[in-house]
């Protein structure tokens, strides 16, 4: 049989080594890190073995866009090789650099630099080594599927995998940055983007098939021998403290045992189901905790009531009294609900803490090497001995409790001394998961003369970093909350116009935006962290749904009353592309009635970073009951040079439905004391009967003068206004509260 220690070291030699087969030498080792000093070496990005494949390392990792395919298409266009002999080696501490891990859209705008530039150096390495061993100038040869060739004599030829000896000798590559932003460069110049084969190209995503026939390897598939099975019991309440617990009811479920650290309470059993039945038959004591949460309705006169705990003075020009002075005035309140990821699978980890602190975890958690840094302040060891192995789990759009899994298994496996697995359970991430915040917005706006003359705002919102995005400590975890940490590594993060929404060409502007402080400030199931473009879809709702009122006070079409207010020609090019592609026809829309729906369309324009985007919304409301169907939905998109059309558009639609199922359906819902949003029941998200009957996506091209810009996100922005604008368009009413939910709608047909 063989035990926990020798698996470990056995299988640590595994994924330290490539197999002999391949006759590649061993993987950059943790220790050996992406910058030493101003230099790294080649082999810490790249490597190739001598039957020609290509293994790349990377700090990013695959959460369901198609990142790993898309650098997959840049290295292999670098080097001149097949994609089929490319693979991946992703997000593992111990293997791959810290790039920061999956953040801010930037995998490819950023993530790709590195890879480019290695695999272009690796080339030349190989094309010097090739020259000498033909004995021809390297400017005569050339590369085909991986193969040297001396173009004046083809049949003088020689593979890549003949040559890799040459890259142990290979100089080291120039590091600069760090974390997103980390770079490397080598003497080599990288390919102009004509000259690719792949990168520009629909390519499949390399990831679809093994997912679509069952042979991907997920996270919930790892197995470690002698692992046990855990299950976690959260508070009742928010702030709740355990009193106490009687294990004597798990003596029925097998060998089940009790973990309790602080407020932390666990089971854990050899079999899954015993965990779970004994974590069910618990009774714990617990406090009542303080009850500091508001009655769900009054939430937003909760957040204008609440105290301030910063503030950031975004924007301030021009004179607003005179931009007032003898315009119309428009002056009007919304709101934005705390939001849950829900995401498909609710997460899980597997984590084998050693007696002497050594801890190995796999998780889907996006940010491996933040993780590490939180495992290893949770258990009070150095950093070097904690390894994380990012293994994809359901797709992850933030900060959404993967982190929190993982946390949870390792404090069961510490008190355990054995390896165990935590399948979270639903209630685990829809309840007790980090939520995004909810945003109150207060606006005054002047127009003259067709134009905006002065806009006043206040945004208000819980704070987007209360729970870093990167799971850096181990206060920031639920669980190492409820064992004791306190939350010390907040970030500041607020919803501000211009950061989180488009900015417009405004004579006189004062945007302010302010942060409140938690309802509970430990062990809360309302902490507020990243949602998919944190703060971005809120802010964008407001702002673009109080520039249509704007429009219309100005008595003038909103795609041109837009595009009027914008100087940047290719922010009005996206919204003259969604113009035309949509058929947009300028004036509201009658109203005309078929079979008693009222139906409208809207647009809404954004922008993340130096990515563009518009979006046209159609829809049908039934204004008895409030509810609201999408019927269209088009998007015009520009993030610069597109690198695979297939993944980018893919990404948008998801985009377009996940921003959708939010704008119409998610609210956190909660009691005095705690969420109550526990499953797809309590918190319910987009089904398939409720997709457009058309979905358009209008990818804007450019040529190779533009760089490629973030577009995992940017999609996410104007959807919400644009259902809003619409439904105005469709009834004369304005929903400024979200969810547009039937409730919310009657609510605002009667107002109007």
């Amino acid at each position: 049989m063989t035990s926990r220690r020798t698996f470990l070291g056995s299988a640590a030699a595994l994924l330290a080594v490539v197999a002999t087969h391949d006759g590649m030498r061993a993987f950059a080792s943790a220790a050996e890190s992406a910058t030493e000093g101003a230099s790294t070496p080649l082999r810490t990005w790249l490597q190739i073995g001598e039957d020609g494949m290509v293994t790349f390392f990377t700090g990013k990792v695959e959460i369901g866009m198609g990142v790993i395919t898309g650098l997959t298409q840049i290295v292999a266009d670098e080097l001149d090789v097949p994609l089929s002999h490319v693979r991946a080696v992703t997000g593992d501490t111990a293997l791959t650099p810290d790039q920061g891990g999956v953040g801010g859209s930037t995998s490819t705008e950023l993530g790709a630099f590195p890879l480019r530039n290695a695999a272009a150096e690796a080339r030349r390495v190989l094309l010097e080594a090739a020259a000498a061993r033909l004995r021809v100038p390297a400017d005569r040869l050339v590369v085909t599927d991986g193969v040297v060739r001396d173009r004046t004599n083809p049949s003088a030829s020689v593979p890549y995998g003949a040559l890799v000896a040459a890259l142990a000798n290979a100089p080291p590559l120039h590091a600069s940055g760090e974390n997103f932003a980390q770079n490397v460069t080598g003497a080599a110049k990288p390919k102009a983007p004509a000259d690719y084969r792949y990168v520009g190209k629909p390519v499949a995503r390399i990831d679809v098939a093994p997912k679509a026939y069952g042979t991907f390897r997920y996270v919930v598939d790892v197995r470690v021998p002698g692992m046990l099975h855990g299950r976690v019991v959260r508070p009742p309440a928010a702030g709740a403290r355990l009193l106490g617990v009687d294990e004597a009811p798990l003596r029925a479920f097998g060998d089940a045992r009790l973990v309790r650290i602080g407020d932390f309470l666990g089971v854990v059993a050899s079999r899954e189901w015993d965990a779970v039945r004994g974590a069910r038959a618990l009774e714990p004591r617990w406090s009542a905790g303080p009850r500091s949460f508001p009655a769900q309705s009054a939430l937003p006169d909760a957040m204008w009531a609440a105290p301030v705990s910063s503030q950031d003075k975004v924007v301030a020009r021009g004179d607003l009294a005179a931009g007032f002075a003898g315009a119309d005035v428009v002056e009007a309140r919304y709101a934005w609900p705390f939001q849950a990821h829900a995401m498909m699978g609710p997460g899980c980890a597997v984590a084998d803490v050693a007696h002497d602190g050594t801890a190995r975890v796999w998780t889907g958690g996006q940010k491996p090497f933040a993780l590490r840094e939180g495992i290893a302040d949770l258990l009070g060891v150095p950093l070097e001995k904690v390894r994380v192995t990012f293994v994809e789990d359901a797709g992850s759009y933030g900060r959404g409790g993967f982190d929190d899994t993982a946390a949870d298994a390792v404090l069961l496996s510490r008190a355990v001394g054995k390896p165990v697995r935590v399948q979270a359970m639903r209630s685990d991430t829809t309840q007790w998961g980090p939520k995004a915040p909810a945003i109150v917005a207060h606006l005054r706006g002047a127009v003259r003369d067709g134009a905006i003359a002065a806009l006043d705002l206040t945004v208000r919102s819980f704070n987007g970093g209360e729970i870093s995005s990167h799971p850096d400590s181990a206060g920031n975890f639920i669980g190492g909350q409820l064992a004791g940490h306190p939350n010390d590594k907040p970030r500041v993060e607020y919803a501000a116009y211009g950061r989180n929404s488009a900015t417009y060409r405004i004579p006189a502007l004062h945007a302010v935006a302010e942060l409140i402080p938690p309802l509970v400030a430990n062990g809360s199931p309302l902490r507020t962290t990243h949602l998919r473009d944190p703060e971005g879809p809120g802010t964008t709702f407001v702002i673009e749904s109080f520039v249509d009122e704007l429009a219309a006070k100005a008595g003038a079409d909103p795609l041109a009353f837009r595009i009027a207010h914008l100087d940047d020609a290719r922010q009005a090019g996206v919204l003259r592309a969604v113009a035309t592609a949509s058929q947009w026809r300028s004036g509201r829309s009658a109203a005309k009635r078929q079979t008693g729906l009222a139906r409208g369309r809207g647009v809404a324009f954004a922008t993340r970073g130096k990515t563009v985007v518009a979006t046209v919304a159609e829809v049908a409301v039934d204004t008895a009951s409030g509810a609201v169907r999408v019927t269209r939905l088009v998007c015009a998109h520009d993030c610069g040079f597109i690198v695979n059309p297939r993944s980018l558009r893919g990404t948008i639609e998801a985009n377009l439905m996940q921003s959708m199922s939010r704008a119409l359906y998610e609210e956190v819902k909660f009691d005095e004391s705690t969420v109550t949003s526990r499953d797809w029941a309590s918190y319910p998200v987009v089904r398939t009967p409720d997709v457009p009957d058309s979905v358009e996506v209008v990818l804007i091209e450019h040529g190779a003068d533009v760089p490629s810009y973030g577009a995992g996100e940017p999609s996410s922005r104007p959807t919400a206004a644009a259902i809003a604008n619409a439904i105005y368009d469709a009834t004369g009413a304005r929903v400024r509260r979200a969810p547009l939910t039937p409730e919310n709608v009657l609510a605002a047909l009667h107002g109007a």
